[in-house]
């Protein structure tokens, strides 16, 4: 069995999530984790689990503005975060959008700020959204991962990353089999 993690990253916590991720599924898939704009359609093709994540940008999804305020933050003199390569390409959002009918097993990530979802939103709840508007069959709740304000992993984040993607590759063996 195979599984695609693909991910957006700003700053590089979601794609230390997505890795952690990814080594937690490799207990029972073959897995590729890549970044959203290096995922092409073909990249689907033959897989059974498809794991997306993103950051939180303005309670959501990014857009193409709040990418390029990210590459700002990052400009800025005495910024202490560089963006990832890419970053202000083609986001999670966009390349959803760009995808037809999925016939895979699926479920999103996002990271944020630890406060209530009230006060930060959770791209994941888009981005499930969107998978399940594809023919994505949900395997589990969106999960998010939080990041300080300083925008460093929180500690133990990759760790509970790792635990969920091992959780998930149990789950989604014995659905895959009813499936």
């Amino acid at each position: 069995m195979r599984a695609v993690v693909v991910y957006e990253s700003m700053y590089g916590n979601t794609r230390a999530v997505a890795e952690a991720i990814g080594e937690g599924l490799r207990s029972t898939y073959a897995v590729t984790v890549v970044p959203v704009a290096r995922a092409g359609a073909e990249l689907l093709d033959g897989a059974t689990l498809l794991v997306v994540g993103g950051p939180t940008h303005a309670h959501g999804m990014s857009r193409p503005r709040s990418r390029q305020a990210a590459v700002e933050t990052a400009a800025k003199p005495g910024s202490t975060v560089s963006v990832e390569d890419g970053a202000a390409d083609v986001g999670v959002r966009e390349w959803l959008r760009s995808l037809g009918h999925l016939n895979l097993l699926g479920v999103a990530f996002d990271t944020r700020f630890k406060a209530p979802v009230a006060f930060t939103g959770r791209a994941s709840n888009g981005i499930t959204r969107e998978l399940g508007r594809h023919g994505v069959h949900l395997v589990a709740r969106p999960q998010s991962f939080f990041a300080t304000r300083e925008n460093r992993l929180q500690t133990g984040e990759a760790d509970r990353a790792r635990q969920w993607g091992a959780e998930l590759a149990a789950a989604t063996s014995s659905a895959v089999a009813a499936w």
